[in-house]
């Protein structure tokens, strides 16, 4: 079995290894013609009434690609969700208590942690709703909610590890948003225009509702991301958790 891997390996490294060359070698000559897809992408978000060229670019024009990568990241988690998941045998959950969450915490970093849990939150909320006139974005901001999480590891913050320890409502809120990314493609359909077109009122540039579907396909990509990476961080630090205690008992 190591002699198969490796020659799979080495296979498909020299798979995508030709294939980079050959790309490499029909590259355009540096500073030569530019690409008309920058300029083509910059009129079409103005059309669309969308400040932010790259929402514009994710969303309206390549909708399906976003979509796509949302998915990665749903079947990711769920991934996670099944490799890491308790089984009937492992009981060391119970001794996930406050001492072994809150240990070895120093008071400066939980003060530095209480104040900065809030501010990251908002920063991300803010991020999410304004990815259609300003840099940033459903994945972006979901990214930035989602490192909520951290500072509360990193705080100790005793009470938001122990709802996150319950992971069903971030469960559901993730398949929730990403089946709404669907769902607004399935109105365009509706609608009788192509998947995920845009199809509700484009309202004026740099206006906070304008985009038309983007500031509602940021704000259900955000929760999605946040949603998904809130069950793998949550569920490696819970795994995490589980080790240092089980370490921790045995060594008393």
């Amino acid at each position: 079995m190591p002699r198969l891997r490796v020659a799979l390996t080495v296979v498909g490294v020299a798979g995508v290894a030709s294939l980079l060359l050959a790309a490499f070698l029909d590259l355009p000559d540096f500073g030569s013609v530019p690409h008309p897809y920058g300029a083509r992408a910059v009129e079409a978000a103005l059309d669309q009434q969308t400040a932010n060229a790259v929402s514009s670019v994710m969303f309206d024009q390549r909708g399906m690609d976003t979509l796509g990568e949302e998915f990665i990241l749903f079947t990711a988690a769920v991934g996670a969700m099944l490799l890491l998941r308790r089984l009937a045998d492992e009981t060391e959950a119970d001794r996930l208590d406050a001492h072994h969450l809150g240990a070895g915490v120093f008071e400066a970093v939980r003060l530095v942690g209480m104040l900065m849990f809030p501010i990251t939150l908002l920063v991300g909320a803010y991020v999410v709703v304004h990815g259609q006139v300003s840099p940033g974005g459903g994945f972006q901001g979901g990214v930035i909610l989602a490192s909520g999480l951290h500072v509360a590891y990193l705080a100790g913050d005793i009470p938001v590890l122990r709802r996150l320890r319950s992971l069903t409502a971030v469960d559901v809120a993730e398949a929730v948003a990403a089946s709404g990314f669907v769902a607004v493609g399935l109105v365009a359909m509706a609608a009788g225009s192509a998947f995920l077109e845009n199809v509700l009122p484009k309202g004026r540039l740099t206006d906070l509702l304008s985009g038309g579907t983007v500031p509602l396909l940021n704000v259900v990509t955000g929760v999605e991301v946040t949603a998904a990476l809130v069950l793998l961080v949550g569920k490696f630090l819970e795994q995490g958790l589980l080790t240092g205690a089980a370490h921790e008992d045995s060594d008393a």
